[in-house]
């Protein structure tokens, strides 16, 4: 009995962690209790050891013990086989405690076993080889077949998380994988490239091998199982269908089904999109992809449609890219021919020879072009007069030229002739005007009243759009008509351009104008020779001579004028501390008659520059001061020296670069400051800080320090921002007095400039009864409201 209960004790000891209920403990007494075991552990394994109460002597086991779990008599819970979750994952017990006689004492009380899994079971391929297949630029993504494995081990736990991964696939062009699997479903995709580049014609089938493995594939230890996918390779049926015509004007029952689109998939949700923009798109399309016209069509309307087809999935997301809809409009022949114009115009000239054109009758028809529908025949049905015969002209048949058949014509004859022309296609007719009007030729030439104008002297500040001279010429041809119209030009004596000339359209005189400023220092005599023309060219053996032609001399007078600058605004830069005699700009003029000129400088309020009279430089004659003018302007005068001593003006501008030459100061005078005595709590000055120069916009600026020893043992001073600092108390151990306290203050310029300044505090018995809890307070006001001094009150004044 000793060596057996030395054995138990062996085995609780040795496997004490095999089992525990939900307290973590290892013996109690008997009640409902819940156990979790590992499977797979060697038998003997102690579960518990039950303490029984008086009179109980003993223990009994009942339930799901599968021939595995025992009790000892002294309660001792243990298994004998080791245990396998795959075959019962939760053992339901009972424990009950007898006395001496078998009689029950405790119990049933249940006992639950849960068995925790460990991984002894590989994950297993429903299938070992699977078949599929994909159609070619199918959306990347979409799932087109599923692998499948099992796991006996709890999916709860990372023993039967399953993980699967595409190993190889063959072919495998350019290194590039075509299919992709989602690692938790099994689900078989196209990649992007896969959507792009599988071609049944290049490579119509391909396979795969896909593993899986168990412990969420992150672990050295888990199993794995593999299986053979082929997929074929399936041509892609979603494309865009051939062109479709359609007759105009159907009078069929509509809507007419007129092409059809097709998914590579079942369950796909159609839709056309228009991107005309079309206020009604005459066009439909059914959830089996047929198409339909909605309406007749009008092709002299709209030829032409052109819209898209749009596959979707269940969820409204684009399966592919949409599909482009063609439609052409045929045309049938329900138009006819229409006239150019209510009453077409012509003109031939008198004289003309038998078989001249004189022009081309162009009818429309608004049937489709280069069709039987819109082929157009032209035919001379009436002429008005027939006079001095009739057949006087013809019309080529498909050209619509019309052309002078019978003799030439005289306008004194007849100024004007009218046709009547039938213009037709193959089912329609239609009759259409034309007039024809006899032109007298150029057979005249312009001639001058008179070939010289004489001479005219002007100033050479004559107003631009002055009219100087009025000239004429006549013209016997038919008046109001290109063979009588004159127009003038001038053909020596003004190369420049300076003179324009018009012409007064009902009496043909030429008026003679100033286009542009007459100058006399580059031409004081012009020797001008007029031309008169035509616009319609003279006929053949008829030209112009001495008599179209005339002249006439203009003299420019000088005016003195006064000196030119060649800008009107000078502009320079230098630094505020170059020295007295620096160069700082250069102004030029020049006079128009080549005189002389004297500089001088007006405007010169602070006397900071002088001009050479002779060069126009400009030097300093002062120290210059940004922070008192950082842009110093001056006039500058031009005279003539000599003549009428005529003057202008032009401006320089000077703009003054900072230099770093004002030390930092106090932004104004604090006084009465006062410090209330005694302190309860350190006291706290708001300053504000500045200097003249030109300010950064790159903060930080000023930069502070305590100038004395003795200073930085009770006071001590920082920056708020770049135009502010604190003085601050280090203590509340002061004496009533009157304090000093000097502070450094560094610009932080190039170089750097530094500035000592003081702030005074004092304390005086007549403000004992307005100091609170003592702290600092000050009459002024800083940033427009007080400062941390409420504690503190100033008599007679507001707040």
């Amino acid at each position: 009995m000793m060596r057996a209960q030395l054995h138990c004790l062996c085995l609780l000891t040795l496997y004490l962690t095999a089992g525990y209920g939900q307290e973590r403990k290892f013996s109690g007494p008997l009640k409902p209790m819940t156990f979790s075991i590992f499977e797979g552990q060697e038998p003997s394994q102690v579960i518990f050891q039950f303490k029984a109460n008086p009179p109980a002597v003993t223990f009994k086991l009942t339930g799901e013990t599968d021939g595995i779990f025992q009790i000892q008599p002294d309660g001792l819970l243990y298994h004998n086989k080791a245990l396998d979750r795959e075959t019962r994952a939760v053992h339901k017990l009972q424990v009950s405690t007898l006395d001496a006689y078998g009689a029950t004492v405790e119990g049933p009380v249940p006992i639950t076993i849960e068995v925790k899994d460990i991984n002894d079971n590989r994950p297993t391929f429903l299938q070992p080889n699977y078949e599929g297949s994909v159609r070619q630029n199918s959306r990347p993504g979409k799932p087109f077949m599923y692998v499948n494995a099992t796991d006996l081990d709890d999916p709860a736990t990372p023993n039967g998380q399953l993980i699967y991964e595409i190993i190889i696939q063959l072919p495998k062009i350019n290194d590039v994988m075509y299919f992709q699997i989602n690692n938790k479903t099994g689900a078989i995709s196209l990649t992007l490239e896969g959507s792009r580049e599988l071609d049944p014609i290049k490579n119509p089938s391909y396979r795969l091998v896909v593993s899986v493995k168990d412990m969420g594939g992150q672990n050295d230890h888990s199993f794995s199982d593999s299986t053979s996918v082929n997929i074929m390779v399936k041509e892609n049926i979603w494309k865009a269908p051939e062109p479709v015509e359609i007759v105009e004007n159907s009078t069929d029952p509509h809507p007419i089904k007129i092409t059809q689109v097709q998914w590579n998939e079942p369950g796909a949700q159609y839709s056309l999109v228009d991107k005309e923009k079309l206020s009604t798109l005459p066009f439909s399309i059914d959830q089996e992809g047929g198409i339909y016209v909605t309406q007749p069509l009008d092709r002299e309307e709209k030829d032409s449609y052109v819209f898209y087809a749009v596959a979707k999935d269940e969820i409204g997301k684009p399966l592919a890219f949409p599909l482009q809809i063609r439609v052409k409009v045929k045309d049938i022949n329900d138009n006819p021919p229409t006239c150019p114009s209510a009453v077409t115009v012509f003109e031939v000239q008198e004289n003309e020879d038998i078989g001249s054109n004189i022009g081309t009758f162009i009818g429309h028809d608004m049937d489709e072009e280069n069709t039987a529908n819109s082929v157009l025949v032209y035919k001379i049905v009436d002429q008005i007069p027939k006079l001095p015969k009739e057949g006087l002209f013809l019309v080529q048949t498909y050209s619509g030229v019309v052309q002078l058949a019978g003799q030439s014509l005289k306008k004194q004859d007849t100024p004007q002739y009218n046709l009547t022309i039938e213009v037709s296609d193959k089912d329609f007719k239609t009759l259409c005007h034309v007039e024809i009007n006899v032109i007298d030729i150029n057979d005249q030439i312009p001639i001058f009243e008179k070939s010289d104008y004489g001479n005219l002297t002007l100033a050479e500040d004559t107003a631009v759009g002055s009219t100087i001279l009025t000239i004429q010429a006549t013209d016997t041809d038919e008046p109001f008509t290109g063979s009588s119209k004159i127009l003038y030009r001038i053909i020596q004596g003004d190369s420049e351009g300076r003179l324009g000339i018009d012409t007064d359209p009902h009496t043909n005189a030429g008026y003679v104008i100033i286009k542009k400023p007459l100058d006399f220092e580059t031409v004081a005599v012009h020797n001008i020779v007029f031309q008169a023309e035509n616009p319609e060219p003279l006929v053949s053996g008829v030209n112009y001579n001495t008599s179209s032609s005339a002249k006439f001399k203009l003299i420019v007078t000088d005016v003195n004028e006064a000196p030119q600058f060649s800008q009107r605004i000078y502009q320079e830069k230098i630094r505020e501390d170059v020295a007295v005699g620096t160069k700082v700009g250069n102004v030029t003029a020049k006079d128009p008659e080549n005189l002389d000129i004297s500089y001088s400088l007006r405007d010169n309020t602070r006397g900071w520059l002088k001009i050479d009279p002779v060069t126009g430089e400009i030097f300093t004659t002062a120290p210059l001061d940004r922070e008192a003018e950082s842009l110093y302007r001056v006039q500058v005068m031009a005279t003539e020296v000599g003549g009428s001593s005529q003057s202008s003006i032009a401006s320089f501008h000077l703009t003054l670069l900072d230099v770093n030459d004002n030390p930092p100061r106090l932004a104004k005078e604090y006084t009465g400051l006062f410090l209330c005595h005694p302190l309860h709590q350190e006291g706290t000055l708001i300053f504000e800080v500045t200097d003249d120069d030109q300010w950064s916009l790159s903060s930080p600026r000023f930069s502070y320090s305590l100038v004395s020893e003795s200073s930085r043992n009770d006071w001590e001073v920082s920056r708020v921002n770049g135009t502010h600092a604190k003085l601050s108390t280090k203590h509340t151990n002061f004496e009533e007095g009157l304090y000093s306290v000097p502070i450094r203050i560094n610009d932080g310029g190039r170089p750097p400039l530094e500035g000592v300044v003081s702030l005074p505090a004092s304390r005086s018995p007549g403000w004992d009864a307005h100091c609170g809890h003592g702290s600092w307070y000050t009459p002024d006001h800083i940033f427009g409201y007080w400062y941390n001094f409420s504690s503190c009150v100033y008599p007679n004044k507001e707040e």
